[in-house]
């Protein structure tokens, strides 16, 4: 039975026996850029010291991982946290290789949190204020159980807390949240429903008013001049849309074949000409991304995603699956990923609203790069004086350049939207 798409994603990602919900959890499937190297963790680190300084150094901070997986980031901040924090409670600073921690002793060595303690008697502000380690408060939100092997150190809810003061994370999570699919008919915007055992679509009603508000606003119809030079061939009809008919629609998409085990590319996966328009309706992302920043009393709010924006929206959409480190159709059966990119000018609109204080919307590979993550190559002259280091180095080196790979994960969009805070250095463009 044929049913809106949202609904059925928001069974088969979230469903009793879900795609995020059952098994080992979305890493045995696909990679982001938290499974892609612990410099993405080493970046965020930075980026939690400088939401700390601008809050004042609270007794209590946040960092709060929405769409966590099996805890993953939080459970590498936690690490970092361990053992690159210093006395002024900033992480360890980086070489020009992109978050490689100085060696022991060098000038950009920061007192370890341990010396810190020893400095109890210290008099000075800094030495009397608590570091970081024993201040931050990790909390992890997963409809899922659990995981056994997690630290008790991190907190594990179904839903985003209140009152948070710190920062936000939802690192591709906005691609998961479930949306409904449209098509541009000859009498206007029609929902795409879908058989979620087979992914044979058809077509249903004209979109409610609130989704044709957003569509009209967010995502221009082939008729408007912003998609005049590549309108679709026709308009399709109602009648067109059957699950066995030629012009319409048949089953999922077919898997491209790609042995991508990261949801890294930037545009979306090609797919057969059908002389029409889809679209993907945001309304529900505008939504949970606004909720999401309501939670913070004051902080910073940053979602990491794939994404467009409304002067590239794709005339095909984005919607695709991920199964075992491919790319598949995208068959709402709980067996495999649903994902679809991210309207992030939408979004972040849509959070500002709530926050009342502008947002930054910048690539990942320049977010990175403002946190000291850059991949640049060490300097030769290293491997002369301290080969070791060097090979360490250029490791290192090769991983941040993964991350801010401008053709891969280096093109997602970083959305920060600070509420009651302003923009520091290390999150202004």
């Amino acid at each position: 039975m044929a049913i809106p798409w949202r609904n059925a994603m928001g069974q088969a990602l979230y469903g009793p026996d879900g795609f995020f919900v059952a098994g080992t959890g979305p890493a045995d499937h696909f990679r982001t850029s938290v499974h892609a190297s612990p410099a993405f963790a080493t970046a965020l680190l930075r980026l939690v010291a400088e939401v700390d300084a601008a809050l004042g150094h609270p007794s209590c901070l946040d960092v709060v991982d929405v769409g966590a997986g099996r805890g993953e980031l939080l459970h590498g901040l936690l690490r970092s946290v361990g053992v690159a924090v210093g006395v002024s409670g900033e992480p360890t600073r980086s070489g020009r290789s992109g978050l490689i921690p100085a060696r022991v002793g060098s000038p950009e060595t920061l007192t370890p949190t341990a010396a810190a303690r020893a400095l109890a008697s210290d008099p000075s502000p800094v030495a009397a204020r608590l570091s970081l380690k024993d201040r931050v408060r990790f909390t992890a939100v997963e409809y899922a159980n659990r995981p056994e092997n997690l630290p008790d150190e991190i907190n594990w809810v179904s839903e985003i807390p209140d009152e948070i003061t710190g920062l936000l994370l939802a690192t591709e999570w906005l691609d998961n949240v479930p949306l409904d699919v449209a098509v541009h008919t000859a009498d206007g915007w029609r929902y795409v429903l879908v058989d979620p055992d087979s992914g044979a679509e058809s077509i249903g009603e004209l979109v409610g008013p609130d989704d044709l508000d957003w569509l009209t606003t967010w995502w221009p119809s082939p008729e408007s001049p912003h998609n005049a030079d590549r309108a679709p061939d026709r308009a399709l009809t109602s009648t067109d849309a059957t699950s066995g008919s030629e012009s319409g629609f048949r089953a999922a998409r077919p898997a491209q074949g790609s042995s991508l085990t990261a949801r890294s590319r930037p545009g979306c996966p090609e797919t057969p000409h059908r002389n029409h328009t889809r679209a993907e309706i945001g309304r529900s992302r505008d939504e949970a991304w606004a909720d999401a920043v309501r939670h913070i009393s004051r902080g910073l709010a940053v979602a990491v995603d794939y994404g467009h924006l409304k002067e590239d929206r794709p005339t095909d959409g984005t919607l695709t699956g991920y199964r075992g480190g491919r790319q598949v159709p995208p068959v709402p059966d709980g067996t495999s990923d649903v994902t679809a990119h991210v309207a992030m000018d939408s979004v972040a609109s849509a959070g500002a609203e709530v926050a009342q204080c502008p947002y930054s919307l910048v690539s990942q590979r320049e977010a990175l790069r403002a946190l000291g993550a850059d991949g640049g190559r060490p300097p030769l002259s290293l491997a002369g004086t301290d080969p070791a280091g060097y090979v360490r180095a250029l490791a290192a080196a090769s991983a941040v350049a993964e991350l801010t790979d401008p053709a891969g994960l280096g093109g997602h969009w970083w959305l920060r939207q600070p509420v009651g805070i302003p923009l520091g250095p290390a999150v202004a463009r």
